[in-house]
């Protein structure tokens, strides 16, 4: 189902805003605002906003695909996006994550941090609104689509944030853990609601719960055999951060981004190439790669190993360069 409409672009500020907007709400800015916080603000708010991302991205990819609603048809919008065309509309995932993500910052950091209470609300609203509004205008999304998702976040937040103590303290000391965080997940997708059709949410889905996967039995790990949580010496900014803090933020993110980043390609040439010899496909089948049997293992390896990379190989590499 692609997108054939062509259209001319008016008012390129609110093009641009809005797809750079839209993109708060996709891989790209995951894999880097996620880490980020972990390496550079605070443990604990990073291992709460993971927590809630995941749980709250599977209820939303999952009721996607048992509602079935589809998306707005093209014409009479315009579509500006292609790869998600094939996705159902209801709940918007997009604005579910921006939701989750950016109020659980705002609720984690709020009661480690002094800052304007104020400031923090606005700054929350203002990201998910953006990623909202980014659905509406790149056509992706009805306004029911949009409410919908953002009220269901709210609604799981809430739920969520009186038991995500007890979820963080289970995780990190708990000797199943490691278990429990594998074998969970993979069930889940494996388990993934059948569709008549291929759409990239199972896949997405099975990112998603990789990631988190990874991330936790790092912070297993790491309290069990590094630096307990607890008394964790996590990198605690000033506001405003002098320049030398600047420095070392920014070398700690692009050391980080650079590992993870060739963590993900090295895992996912290795395990397609496995998966390949497997099964019998060629790497560049995109067909044979959205089997069940292929898709499931090739994405939950590879992003389980980006998320124990960012909480374990990249801190250690952190520490071996002199930049903690």
């Amino acid at each position: 189902q692609g997108c054939t409409q062509k259209y001319i672009v008016k008012n390129y500020f609110y093009y641009y805003l809005f797809k750079f907007s839209a993109a708060l709400g996709e891989e790209i800015f995951y894999i880097t605002f996620l880490p980020f916080t972990y390496w550079n603000i605070d443990h604990s708010v990073s291992r709460r906003m993971i927590i809630v991302w995941s749980i709250v991205m599977y209820i939303g990819q999952v009721s996607k695909d048992i509602l079935k609603w589809p998306r707005p048809l093209s014409p009479p919008v315009v579509k500006l996006e292609m790869r998600t065309n094939a996705e159902y509309g209801m709940p918007s995932t997009h604005a579910m994550a921006a939701t989750a993500i950016s109020f659980s910052f705002f609720i984690a950091t709020t009661n480690q941090y002094k800052y304007p209470f104020e400031l923090g609300l606005v700054a929350a609203f203002v990201f998910s609104t953006l990623v909202c509004l980014s659905r509406l205008y790149t056509g992706m999304h009805t306004v029911l689509d949009v409410i919908g998702g953002a009220l269901i976040s709210a609604v799981l937040l809430m739920l969520l944030y009186p038991v995500w103590d007890t979820i963080d303290h289970l995780l990190l000391t708990s000797p199943f853990c490691p278990l429990f965080s594998i074998v969970v997940p993979l069930v889940l997708c494996y388990n993934y609601p059948k569709l008549d059709y291929y759409t990239p949410t199972r896949g997405d889905t099975t990112t998603i719960l990789g990631a988190a996967a990874g991330a936790t039995v790092g912070f297993w790990l790491n309290n069990r055999y590094a630096a307990p949580a607890y008394s964790s010496k996590a990198f605690q900014p000033g506001f405003p951060l002098v320049t030398s803090a600047m420095v070392f933020v920014l070398a700690r993110f692009f050391v980080g981004i650079l590992v993870v980043l060739l963590t993900r390609w090295a895992m996912k040439s290795v395990v397609l190439g496995a998966l390949g010899y497997r099964y019998k496909f060629p790497i560049r089948d995109l067909e044979a790669r959205r089997r069940l049997e292929v898709e499931v293992p090739y994405k939950f390896v590879t992003y389980s190993s980006v998320g124990f990379t960012a909480t374990v190989i990249v801190p250690l590499l952190h520490e071996l360069l002199g930049l903690m």
